[in-house]
């Protein structure tokens, strides 16, 4: 599933190519076909995220909710024939985007949005989140801090790449229970978040390790993964810790694969 930065990244995309135009809005598919239409010849005002959520609004006060979910995608560039299940197609003379299999796509009020974000935490790349309304639901709670920094009512945009990296970067222990957090841990995971994410959104992909452990300075081959990016302990699972020497773990916790290194991470 798409983390936070590349919500935020396609919102960039979408305002760079549509916002303040009148855009035409179709469904090819046709499964979006009765809704497209009530759009169809709107301008787009702005486009912006809010953790793994994306927020088109339109005039007379309608926004265009979008959750990619685990297959979605959204492509945005210059005008192309459609291929494949397009749910809902954005067009102007110069630019298209193309949206495909989402979990989630409807027509909301600013009122309806409005209740939407108010379920969720606090998005390490907006300039209104508050730290503070994550720190109070996480310090309440005995899961696993690696599985509160996954729930989205506590954090948004935060998914299973960054999760492990920040613990790692940290040296926080992921079974170590939210309520077991020291404060002192809590603001370096904030920190760091609010550093890594927006080189996410630049960059396109999620690089997390230092200088003094980028491939040149430990004279090791770049990673290769489909994902991308340099990383401490994602998708490394048997192989050697960077920093310490042992070997990277894992184990399923909160649905997902989650990595680290059970010799580094001993803080919280």
């Amino acid at each position: 599933m798409p983390e936070g930065h590349t919500l935020h990244r396609l919102a960039g995309q979408v305002n760079d190519r549509f916002a303040g135009r009148r855009v035409g809005v179709s469904s090819p598919q046709g499964r979006f076909a009765a809704s497209a239409a009530e759009l169809d010849g709107s301008t787009l005002l702005l486009a912006s995220a809010h953790g793994k959520q994306l927020f088109c609004d339109f005039d007379d006060d309608q926004i265009l909710h979008i959750h990619l979910g685990l297959i979605g995608s959204l492509d945005v560039g210059p005008p192309a024939a459609v291929r494949g299940e397009v749910r809902v197609r954005l067009a102007t003379e110069d630019s298209v985007a193309d949206l495909r299999g989402p979990q989630l796509c409807a027509i909301r009020t600013p009122e309806e949005v409005a209740a939407v974000v108010a379920r969720l935490g606090p998005d390490p790349l907006r300039r209104d989140a508050d730290p503070e309304v994550a720190w109070s639901r996480l310090k309440r709670s005995g899961r696993p801090v690696a599985a509160l920094l996954m729930d989205q009512s506590v954090l948004s945009g935060v998914g299973n790449v960054y999760r492990a990296e920040v613990l790692f970067r940290n040296r926080i222990d992921p079974h170590r229970p939210g309520k077991q957090l020291t404060r002192r841990s809590w603001t370096a995971i904030w920190t760091d978040l609010v550093e890594l994410m927006p080189i996410g959104v630049r960059d396109g992909r999620i690089d997390t390790v230092r200088v003094e452990h980028f491939p040149e300075a430990m004279g090791r081959p770049p990673r290769v993964d489909d994902h991308g990016g340099e990383v401490y302990v994602y998708r490394r699972a048997g192989q050697t810790c960077f920093v310490c020497g042992s070997r990277v773990r894992t184990e399923v916790l909160a649905g997902r694969n989650l990595f680290w290194c059970p010799r580094c991470q001993r803080r919280g």
